[in-house]
């Protein structure tokens, strides 16, 4: 089994603000054993960074989907980006 660590941003469009979505993010983040961040932006979008093992980063946003019936995502990128050192757990942040 391949345990290679990852980080990768996502950007999420649609109705994913004021529906619980960070909220639900961050309990799925923390139940796949991931570490990082998710915050809403100005635009209306969330941005969600997330760090772990490739099945676990995989399964995340599955998970997301899953778990919240009130947000709808119609939009998302993901981009793979240089891994955090020293970072521990997963936060939900206020935003920009």
């Amino acid at each position: 089994m391949n345990h290679e660590i990852l980080r990768r941003r996502w950007r999420f469009t649609g109705r994913v603000q004021g529906v619980g979505f960070r909220y639900f993010a961050a309990c799925a983040a923390q139940k796949l054993g991931l570490t990082g961040w998710v915050a809403n932006n100005w635009d209306g979008s969330v941005t969600l960074e997330a760090q772990g093992p490739r099945a676990q980063l995989d399964e995340l946003v599955p998970m997301i989907e899953r778990s919240n019936r009130w947000a709808r995502i119609e939009g998302m990128t993901v981009d793979n980006l240089p891994l955090a050192e020293h970072e521990y757990g997963f936060a939900e942040r206020s935003g920009d």
